[in-house]
């Protein structure tokens, strides 16, 4: 009732600023002032008000949502804790790992081909390429 009483008077409010506003010559800000004057009066009338004044003073609705926080808190715990790897199980199964390439064919792999396979330089050991695979651990 208390809630009714308010959105009723700011609605009142804003229609006499709307009014006065008219009456100053600026009549697209007083129609923009009376549109969001009538706001409240229309929450109040179509019952919106009543049911988020019911939501807000039920202590079984504050459970309600404190249920729904501590859910979603936990959901995304675990799922944070399952991307880092720190809730791996000591006697799982270990990670795929590829198994070993094969040489690289040093042909062209065209048959009628007569160039002779070139062999890397001797500069050109792959070392660094190495370095970085295994830092990542591949």
């Amino acid at each position: 009732m208390l809630a009714e009483t308010i959105c009723s008077a700011v609605s009142a409010a804003g229609l006499g600023i709307a009014a006065v506003t008219a009456y100053r010559k600026r009549f697209l800000t007083a129609t923009r002032i009376a549109a969001y004057s009538l706001v409240p009066v229309a929450l109040v009338m179509t019952g919106l008000v009543e049911w988020v004044s019911g939501i807000v003073f039920n202590p079984t609705v504050w459970i309600g949502f404190g249920l729904l926080g501590l859910a979603w808190l936990l959901l995304f715990t675990t799922r944070a804790v399952e991307r880092r790897g720190l809730g791996k199980k000591a006697g799982g199964t270990p990670e795929a790992v590829a198994p070993a390439a094969s040489a690289p064919s040093l042909g062209s792999g065209r048959a009628g081909d007569s160039r002779k396979p070139t062999a890397p330089a001797a500069g050109d050991d792959f070392s660094d390429i190495e370095a970085i695979l295994k830092k990542h651990g591949i």
